[in-house]
């Protein structure tokens, strides 16, 4: 059984775009993404563990084990059409590390976007809520980030469930510790950030640049963690799309050698 939501069933897209979601998200939160990409584009939206098309799974609390979960529902996709991943916030590094399983299966991708997170190698200021706080404490810090689901204190039961695999997605980002001398990514990258972001700070935002030797830009919004949802969704979706463009005729020219100078 698959394990992504695909709105679109395209027997030859011209472009798949991976979508992995944040911490204690699923598939769900992202489908008004896919109404504004183009129409030859098959979309994919990853429900990991504990929710979504997997919500009789137990959530996963190592990174290493999400990915390589990833990297397993994405392969078969990885077909010769254009693949590109994007993710947010706990996805974003699902994301970029699945992008790498991918490379060093010799089955890459034309673009990786990562969104609300610090580059790797920062992970130390970021500033995350602790996965063993207490209950009411852990649901203040998310609320006061936004993203949370409606109406989550009337149904107790679901609200415990949500707690549950926020704690374990959580759990899983700081425990995530990658190697800093690993050589860096062959596809481009975007890094989207925002002004108000106290998860993802823009400072942490730009040593990004580090991960890959391909194309690197950087997006700034106004707004915090979720700055995208509800109404900004069309217009940010917009700005994937045109980084994607950009991006796709650049990857068979990334030279082997190239690596970012500091930043």
């Amino acid at each position: 059984m698959s394990h992504f939501v695909r709105p679109r069933d395209i027997a030859e897209p011209a472009l798949r775009l991976v979508v992995f979601h944040h911490a204690g998200g699923s598939a769900a939160s992202y489908f008004p993404l896919t109404r504004h990409v183009p129409d030859d584009w098959d979309v994919l939206l990853l429900d990991l563990p504990g929710r979504g098309k997997r919500h009789a799974q137990p959530a996963l609390e190592d990174m290493d084990e999400i990915v390589a979960a990833a990297t397993e529902d994405v392969l078969p996709w990885a077909d010769g059409t254009p693949l590109a991943l994007f993710g947010h916030s706990l996805g974003a590094i699902v994301a970029f590390e699945t992008a790498r399983a991918l490379e060093a299966r010799r089955a890459g991708t034309c673009w990786v976007g990562v969104s609300g997170r610090g580059a790797p190698g920062h992970e130390v200021l970021t500033r995350l809520p602790d996965h063993d706080s207490p209950d009411a404490e852990l649901m203040a810090r998310l609320r006061d980030m936004g993203g949370m689901p409606d109406r989550l204190d009337a149904v107790p039961e679901f609200r415990d469930r949500f707690l549950r695999v926020v704690r374990s997605d959580l759990r899983a980002v700081a425990g995530y510790r990658p190697d800093a001398h690993r050589p860096p990514l062959a596809a481009p990258l975007t890094v989207f950030g925002a002004l108000h972001d106290s998860w993802a700070p823009l400072a942490l935002m730009a040593p990004w640049a580090r991960q890959t030797r391909g194309r690197f830009t950087e997006r700034v919004y106004s707004g915090g963690h979720f700055h995208f949802l509800g109404t900004s969704f069309e217009a940010f979706t917009a700005d994937v799309v045109e980084e994607i463009r950009t991006a796709q005729p650049l990857i068979s020219a990334v030279p082997p050698s190239y690596v970012h100078p500091s930043v």
